[in-house]
Formats: structure tokens, sequence, C-alpha cells
């Protein structure tokens, strides 16, 4: 094609997992490559393309028109998608960029910025998907019977400025999000012994307890144990049948692990609760930089005891090295080893360590993502909210342009979306890759199901709930969760039932007996109400004495209320108080003015939960007035979210 400048729309294409498959069976890939250039070049040609070249595991191509740019990534990838199904064993998967703009002809090459751009798109593109820029979108969008999803917004390598990304929603790659329960093996992963000689290294053994975890966790087909439910075995071991049936697992995953200088011994065993039989043993003696590889084989080694039949990008996925360097994986152990990272002590100990890992090795993007979740959690308590959140924003942005799938930044980036950005379809589609690239994500099906709550819808929100519950079953605050959907139904009874059976051991009952009497309360059971007010005693601190306060105001007793407000007003609360309770306070005392005008500068500060708790009680004096629904507009809050929170909700 001549030179000179124009206009064009730019494909490229890119075979998922080729060099890697390459190093395993090259001739193998070699013929799978040929046979993805003779199934993609006719349909190149239908549609207008000028292959410009071959870009060793792909191709360049230039269109006329975006629209038929669009068209022809479709058909590939339907080609493709049916030649897999017809060959399972043997897939081949193809990623595909999409972007227009302006071009330079240099003989039958094309160049510029545009080009570059679009193949910065192609590893944001799922396994067989397509990842279109916001160019493309505007010009082909009403033009064609697909649907397009946005895409988190991040940083394309050598591209200075942000650009809108998108994906192709085609039907056969719409994230599956794996049902709850079923027959879907599971796994606990007990702590590992630390048999080195140096006690000092515990944190190591710790640490590589957690990583096991989460290399099993990206096995589809498999449900992991979180970490948080196994760790307290390693205080108080118990038998393996005990395990099994407390934790619902069919496996176990045991083991010891002895450091010595730059050597690690590792012995692991798979064991059946059933039979209690070893499934598999092995003893690992390397030296300390096949950490990774030792991962890996223990992933492939489990799925194929317990029959998982493993995908290509399974494999990529297990086999994919998070960092090369030794000190950076050191420190983010050390850091991953760390408790629940709710506390002041926990965060102010990790958030250096994940710094000096990131410092270590700037791509380390797993460091990034999990910087990230901690500051989210920390924002609005231990780091002022504003901060945190624009910090973990651009942790996320950088994690995900390292790591395209990784479950946990995806994860951090729907929490973003949901907690400070209000987005709710962003939100929604990012909980959901992260789900479906990590099934045993326990913050991300607590998350989703947040969003759901917030969204009205009830029992898609209980079906999340129950989901992190089932891979991190000794989680109170995700057992609160599950009391949460009942009472928004006004099911009080259900609720204090499933306070008996999730919420026996709970460490902090104080904060389930005053839901569960406000619950009582709404209903006009006065009596009932008391009694869990009883159960509560004297309130340990401020919180508790807030929570009191307002549960004997809606039982009309304000005396408490009005104290609690007066000392809040004059700055003697100590510890970090939820606006919105104090919101809930002046409502109920009937004071609307002092309520909307609080309401509205947390929501302007952004320290609002408005979000998520406005079906509830808590701010029941205010919702018939019409400031209350424009706060919720505000929000985004769908209309239909909005009518459906008026109370009592219908029955299901």
């Amino acid at each position: 094609m001549a030179s000179g400048r124009r206009l064009a729309a730019i494909m490229f294409t890119d075979v998922v997992g080729f060099t890697e498959s390459a190093q395993r069976d090259e001739a193998g890939t070699l013929r799978r490559l040929r046979e993805q250039e003779t199934l993609v070049r006719p349909v190149l040609t239908a549609f207008g393309g000028r292959e410009v070249k071959s870009t060793g595991d792909g191709l360049l191509v230039e269109f006329p028109s975006a629209l038929k740019a669009v068209e022809c990534a479709a058909e590939i990838q339907r080609r493709l998608h049916e030649r897999n199904v017809a060959e399972p064993a043997s897939r081949l998967e193809v990623r595909i960029g999409l972007h227009v703009g302006d071009v330079e002809g240099n003989g039958s090459d094309i160049l510029g910025d545009a080009v570059n751009v679009a193949a910065r798109l192609v590893p944001v593109a799922e396994p067989g998907g397509v990842c279109l820029s916001e160019a493309v979108v505007g010009q082909v969008a009403n033009k064609l019977p697909f649907r397009f999803e946005r895409v988190a917004p991040r940083a394309l390598k050598g591209v200075r400025s942000e650009v809108g990304l998108y994906r192709l929603v085609l039907p056969w790659l719409r994230p599956e999000i794996p049902p709850v329960g079923g027959t879907t093996p599971r796994l606990a992963v007990l702590p590992l012994a630390n048999i080195s000689p140096d006690p000092k290294d515990e944190y190591f053994a710790d640490g590589l307890t957690e990583e096991l975890i989460s290399v099993l966790s990206r096995l589809r087909g498999l449900r992991v144990i979180a970490r948080t439910s196994v760790t307290p075995y390693k205080a108080h071991p118990k038998s393996i049948p005990e395990v099994g049936a407390e934790l619902g697992v069919s496996s176990v995953l045991e083991g010891s692990v002895r450091r010595a200088g730059e050597r690690i011994r590792i012995t692991l065993q798979l064991i059946d609760v059933a039979t209690q039989e070893h499934t598999w043993s092995e003893s690992y003696d390397r030296l300390l930089t096949d950490v990774f590889a030792i991962q890996s084989e223990v992933a492939e080694q489990t799925a194929r005891s317990i029959q998982l039949g493993l995908t290509t990008a399974d494999v990529e996925a297990i086999r994919s090295r998070a960092t090369s360097n030794l000190e950076a994986y050191d420190l983010y152990l050390r850091a991953r080893s760390i408790g629940s990272l709710l506390t002041e002590g926990d965060f102010r100990r990790a958030v250096p360590l994940l710094e000096e890992a990131i410092r270590k090795d700037p791509a380390f993007g797993v460091a990034y993502a999990f910087l990230a979740h901690v500051l989210i959690l920390a924002s609005g308590d231990l780091v002022p909210r504003a901060e945190g959140m624009a910090r973990a924003r651009k942790l996320v942005g950088r994690a995900l342009e390292l790591e395209p799938n990784s479950s946990e930044a995806h994860s951090a980036l729907a929490d973003l979306a949901t907690q400070d950005d209000h987005d709710w379809e962003l939100a929604r589609a990012e909980y959901e890759r992260a789900i479906a690239l990590n099934a045993s994500n326990a913050n991300a099906h607590m998350g989703y199901g947040g969003l759901l709550l917030a969204l009205g819808e009830l029992d898609a929100a209980e079906e999340q709930f129950r989901a992190a519950v089932e891979v991190d079953p000794a989680s109170v605050s995700l057992r609160r969760a599950m009391v949460v959907v009942p009472l928004q139904f006004g099911d009080v009874d259900r609720a204090a039932a499933l306070t008996r059976q999730w919420l026996a051991d709970d460490p902090v009952p104080e904060r389930t007996h005053l839901t569960l009497g406000l619950g009582y309360a709404r209903l006009g059971r006065k009596e009932e109400a008391l009694r869990e007010l009883q159960r509560v005693g004297p309130p340990k601190d401020d919180v508790d004495r807030l929570g009191g306060a307002l549960l004997r105001a809606t039982l009309g007793e304000p005396e408490e209320a009005r104290a609690v407000l007066e000392a809040w007003e004059a700055g003697r609360i100590a510890g970090f108080v939820p606006r919105d309770v104090v919101v809930a306070l002046y409502a109920w005392l009937g004071e609307k003015e002092k309520a909307f005008a609080l309401l509205a500068r947390t929501l302007d500060e952004r320290e609002s939960g408005l979000w998520v708790r406005y079906p509830t009680m808590l701010f029941d004096p205010l919702r018939d007035d019409p400031r209350f629904t424009e706060m919720l507009r505000r929000l985004r809050i769908p209309e239909e979210a909005i009518r459906a929170s008026r109370f009592p909700r219908p029955p299901r």
C-alpha cells in the first residue's frame, strides 16, 4: 500500500501462551500457529483486512473502517471457539486488540502512535477475547449487534495519555461465576510447620502457606479454603477428619518447610479426608530460587490427583512467576504472614515491607495488588480516606498493567469502583472477573455481595455472602454478613436463626445483638428488642455506647442518645465512629436538619457508607424526605433499588 498518512482501524492478534507452550512442545505449538494463520487469513480477506505483517505469534492487520475490524474480530473468535469445542485437548486461544487512529504508511508497513496503542491493548484482552479502545466503540456503537463492556482504566506501557478500554461481550466468554456448593472439590492447605534451624524463619513457612493457597486457588474447578480459616490449626492442631468436617473439605494438604541458607526443603502430602490415605507425597530439596517452580509443581500434581482437567489458561496461571527477585519475595512473604491487617500495628508493619518489596522489584505486580488491598481496608480509619483511596488507585492500575489476570487486582479495583466511585457497572464487571479468575477469592465474593445489597438484589447478595463463607468459614465478618439479608426483608426470626447457626463463637457478640435488636424494633417487637439490648450488657467502648443509644432511641427512649450526641459534638467520643450512626441518632431524635447537614458533609468528603446502608433502619426517619432520595440519586443508586428499599419489603 502507498505511503502517506491516513486514518485506519488497526488489529493486533496474539496467540495465548505461545512462548511457554513452544518450550514444552515446539512442534505442536508451531503446528497450531500455522492452523491459526490458516483459519484467520480468509476471515481477514472477507472483511477487507490487509495483513501488514506477522509478529511471530500473531498478526498486524489494517482495516478501512472500525466497523469491519470489529466484525472481523468477532468472527475470528467465533471460529476459534467452535474449533476449541471440537478439539478441547489442544485449545488454540487468541487475544485481539483494536484501535483506530492516524497511521503513517512506510511501504507495506504502517507506523505511528495508533499502532503502538493497538499493540498495548492485546494483553488487556482475556484469552479468546477482544479489547477495544474507546475510539473504536465510539464509531461502532449502535451499528452492530454486539454489546461493549467498559474495562478498568489502566496505564498502557509507552502510551502517554489514558485510553478508554472496552471488551467485546462474546456470549461464550461471559465470566462464569462458579455455583456455590455442589460437587466442586474443596481443599484446605494447613499451615506448614517451620523446621528450620532458625525459629525466626516462621514467617517464611507462614508466607509460603499463603502462597500455596494463592497458587492452588488459580485452578478452576477447585475451592481452596482461605488462610484466615486454616491459621487456627497452627496453634490447635486437629485430626484430618476433624479438619475435613469443620471446613467442609474433601482433601487436605499438609507438610513442613526447612530453610537453611540458600537451600529449602519442602515436604508435602495430599490426604483424602474420606479415606485418610495419602493421595500423593513429595519432598522438594532445592535451591531457594526454585521456590516458584515448586509451587507450580505442587499445583499441577494436586490437580492431577483430584482429577481436574487443566486448560492452557490454568497452566499459564499457575506457572506464572510473580517475581524473580528473592529479596522482594522475602519481604512480600513477611507482609503476607502478618495477621488481619485491620489493627494499626499490623498495618504499620505490613506497609513498609510491601513498599520495600516494590522498590526491590518495580515489576512485582502481586505486591502492588496486595498493598492496594491493605490501603483500601485502612482508608477512613488508619489513613485519611482520600489519601488511601488515591494511592490504592495508582497501585491497582500498576498491578493490572503488570498482571492483567490478577484476581486480587480486579477485586481491589471493584472495591474502588464500589466504595469510592459508585460506578456500579464497572464494579459488577470487575467482581465477576475477579471471581471467574479465582472462585476462592473470599474478598471478591464479599465485596460483590455488598454491591448487590446496595443494588437491591438481595437473593444474589446472599448467594455471594454464602460463597465467601464457604471459602473462609472462620471469618466472623463474613458470617455476620449472612445475617444482613434477612433483616433487609424484615425476616428477623430467620436472622436470629442464622445468628445461632453462624455466630455461636462470635468474639464480639454485642454488635450482633444490637443488629438483631434494631431488626426487632423495626417490626415493632419492643420486648424482643429490649431482650437483645440486655444481652449486649454494659458498653465496652464509645462505639458500643452509640449503638445502644441508637437502639433505645428507636424504642422511644431518647435520653441516652441525646447524651451521646452532646459528647460527640464536644469531641469527647474516642476512636473511629461511623458518621452514618451519628446521622441516624439525629434522625431518630427528630433533628432532621442536623441529620441532613452531616449526611451532606460526609457525602462531600466521601466518608459515608450511605451507598450500602441506605435500606437499613438507620435512615427510616429520613426516607420520605425528597432530600434523601436526591442523595441516593447522587450516589447513582438505581431508581428501582430506591423504591424497593421502602420498608417493609414484599416477602420472598
